[in-house]
């Protein structure tokens, strides 16, 4: 926003300018020397390095999440308002708090011609995103299965719109900034011809209307309408959950509008109050109503600047989402990786079934000695099986069996190999009733 002022002393060399144009100091007021020439631009510093560090986090959450999940339109609305705020922090505090430092305008021109249209588009940018999120808001608690994901063409129709209307609504103060020359230096005003004194009091009483009373009415009305939907009992378990969420969801962004409300209200009143009081001195010479005191406008001024802190700490604390992906990403800057520990006597490792020893009392010489099967010899060598003997298991698990199809237990293939060849002793006779079928008991 601008502080502004009706020049009093103008130059010789702007004696021979209408009287009837009406000349006010821009956005950049310079200040007496004092400690107010130094505090102010040490808040401004401060102010934008924090807010910069929460909306660049914020920001970063946000596209984390996006790659994660389906495309919302409320969370791409978030991120807007979040770019806003960048945007203001990085391009205009900076220069606000540099022409406050000096005694008169060092910028240059271009500077001078784009800083109040600049500022303006953002914070306006801000408010019709507040106002576009209101309805979405509504219509996700109205039905919450249905808004689950939009297109990103339609996301990037929305934002564009949002844009062109907010920075069309400031262009006056792109085109009636100029330099004059004030003193000993230059001083960055707003200089209204005589021929559109008529638009700048229309304008002067329908921006305010259009930019911060309309969005921020219309958003307040929405999100009092979709919190009244969430306070509504749901039997079903599911969407009692959607409830909850929806409710924490209109929360949120119901504060973020009573912020943006609150905090840039005392600067609308010294903006109109500032161009009223310019206009009355237009008229009659001698204004009959005062400027507001320096000391209101500048802390009205650095109370719309917080909101550009305030808004993403709203965000970072009362979204369950934020704080999560806002600790993932804590974690993953603070914390590295560590290798995983190596198996000794005191780190446990995964538990082996006992394999049961062979057992070769019972067979012939010619038979082939039995090896432990090839699991057990993994387990205990630590070594992969060889591909013979690991291959019947991996096609077992390939066609949906059971490991252990192809292992065949050595007390059973002992006993098959000495029925097959009849070398059953009485002693090892498993089965004697079979060998004794045509003997019967002498009498």
């Amino acid at each position: 926003m601008d502080k502004l002022g009706t020049v009093t002393n103008v130059t010789a060399g702007n004696s021979s300018m209408d009287r009837s144009a009406i000349i006010e100091r821009g956005s950049t007021q310079h200040l007496d020397p004092g400690d107010l020439k130094v505090l102010v631009p040490v808040l401004l510093g401060v102010l934008c390095v924090l807010g910069l560090a929460f909306n660049l986090t914020a920001m970063g959450i946000l596209f984390s999440n996006a790659r994660k999940s389906k495309l919302s339109l409320i969370n791409s609305l978030v991120l807007n308002l979040m770019l806003a705020d960048g945007l203001l922090l990085a391009f205009a505090v900076p220069f606000r708090a540099a022409a406050y430092s000096h005694t008169s305008w060092t910028l240059g021109w271009p500077v001078c011609k784009t800083a109040d249209w600049f500022l303006h588009a953002c914070m306006a940018a801000k408010s019709f995103t507040v106002a576009v999120m209101a309805k979405a808001c509504f219509r996700y608690v109205a039905n919450p299965n249905k808004q689950v994901s939009v297109r990103l063409a339609s996301v990037l129709v929305v934002l564009f719109f949002t844009w062109l209307a907010a920075c069309s609504a400031p262009v006056p103060h792109w085109l009636f900034a100029s330099l004059q020359r004030e003193g000993q230096g230059l001083a960055c005003v707003q200089v209204v011809p005589p021929e559109a004194r008529d638009f700048m009091s229309v304008y002067v009483k329908a921006y305010p209307l259009g930019v911060y009373c309309a969005p921020l009415s219309f958003a307040l009305l929405y999100f009092w309408k979709a919190y009244g939907r969430c306070q509504r009992r749901s039997s079903k378990t599911q969407n009692l959950r959607t409830q909850i969420r929806s409710r924490k969801l209109t929360l949120m962004l119901f504060c973020l509008t009573v912020a943006m409300a609150t905090l840039w209200l005392p600067q609308w009143v010294v903006w109109v109050w500032e161009r009223h009081a310019a206009q009355r001195a237009s008229e009659g010479g001698e204004p009959s109503v005062a400027s507001p005191p320096l000391l209101l406008a500048l802390s009205a001024q650095l109370l719309a600047f917080s909101l550009s802190l305030v808004n993403p700490v709203i965000v970072l604390s009362l979204s369950d989402e934020f704080r999560e992906g806002y600790r993932g990403l804590w974690r993953r800057l603070t914390l590295r990786k560590h290798p995983p520990p190596k198996p000794g006597p005191h780190a446990p490792t995964a538990p082996q079934s006992p394999c049961p020893r062979p057992e070769t009392s019972g067979q012939r010489r010619g038979d082939r000695n039995l090896e432990p099967s090839p699991s057990c010899n993994q387990g205990h060598r630590g070594e992969a099986p060889p591909e013979a003997d690991r291959g019947s298991v991996g096609e077992g698990e390939g066609e949906g069996e059971s490991p252990r199809d192809g292992i065949v237990l050595p007390d059973v293939e002992q006993f098959w190999n000495e029925r097959e060849t009849g070398s059953l002793t009485d002693e090892n006779d498993p089965i004697p009733w079979e060998h004794q079928e045509g003997k019967e008991p002498r009498k």
